[in-house]
């Protein structure tokens, strides 16, 4: 496999690649160059990887595997132009694509479908939470985002990832609540029953049919950092530890946890493995990595 294979432009996706330079000192990146997206990197061997915006912004190090490869997952706020520098290499500039997300206002919910705020429910969120942390905390190997990404089910895409969504609502007696967040992942309208398939290869991490936000729920690492997180499922059919192919059936869609309406949501998180520091981590935009082509 050649991880440096051009992918070629599709300015629209904000994919690119850079060509491969003989230095073996040097870094050659290929992938989806915008807010959201994921660059695809090779380099050296176990080398640390330099990543900020010109002006030193977001500043965070990665680093390459035993391979020389390393995804970095770029913020929906990256800087452009970014500039990666190995440790010992000459560092290379990469114009990032700016997103236009808009905002959004959800009027008339349930109370209790915008947030947790009795006791009971805030224990529940607490669980939930632990469950999650344990899952982000597993580290996989496996192909990350080489062999390129399948849509998880059929239906229609109905909310993209990045626009910021406030929520308001009035509750059983009365009382008005709002919540103001951004939409973090790629929801598909689909009747309760259409099967999730997985996206790409991986290992699940969690697998759970009752988290509080997410419903029925499961987190499959598909290696270097990266998680697909699949919610709402009315059935969850692997566990974790259990090994996927792309294309294998995980489970089927829902209407659970906190929802308005029978969906997927199918978010991508990216962690940097070359950190504990599971803060850092954020969610990129899963429409990008299905226009990543297998490298």
């Amino acid at each position: 496999m050649k991880w440096a294979a051009c992918l070629g432009l599709i300015a629209s996706a904000g994919l690119f690649a850079l060509p491969a330079i003989a230095d073996a000192t040097s870094l050659s990146c290929s992938g989806a160059a915008k807010q959201g997206g994921l660059l695809i990197c090779t380099g050296p061997a176990d080398t640390s990887v330099r990543v900020a915006g010109e002006d030193g912004s977001g500043a965070r190090e990665v680093r390459t595997n035993a391979d020389g490869v390393v995804t970095v997952g770029l913020t929906r706020t990256e800087a452009s132009p970014l500039i990666l520098t190995p440790a010992g290499g000459a560092p290379i500039s990469v114009d990032i694509a700016p997103r236009s997300d808009d905002f959004r206002l959800l009027r008339g919910l349930d109370c209790d479908k915008v947030d947790a705020r009795t006791p009971e429910q805030l224990a529940e969120v607490e669980e939930s939470w632990l469950k999650k942390k344990d899952a982000f905390e597993t580290f996989n190997d496996g192909p990350g985002a080489s062999l390129g990404f399948k849509r998880p089910a059929e239906g229609r895409a109905s909310s993209p990832f990045g626009p910021e969504r406030k929520y308001t609502g009035t509750g059983a007696d009365g009382e008005t609540c709002e919540k103001v967040s951004v939409h973090q992942g790629y929801d598909i309208a689909t009747p309760i029953g259409t099967p999730i398939i997985a996206p790409a290869p991986g290992t699940v991490i969690l697998g759970d049919p009752d988290l509080y936000y997410e419903g029925g729920a499961v987190f499959l690492d598909h290696g270097q950092g990266l998680v697909s997180v699949f919610m709402h499922m009315s059935k969850v059919d692997v566990s974790a530890g259990d090994e996927v192919e792309a294309g294998e059936q995980i489970g089927l869609s829902g209407n659970t946890g906190r929802t308005t309406g029978p969906h997927l949501h199918w978010a991508v998180k990216w962690r940097n493995e070359a950190t504990q520091n599971r803060d850092a981590d954020f969610y990129i935009d899963p429409a990008l990595l299905l226009a990543l082509e297998p490298q």
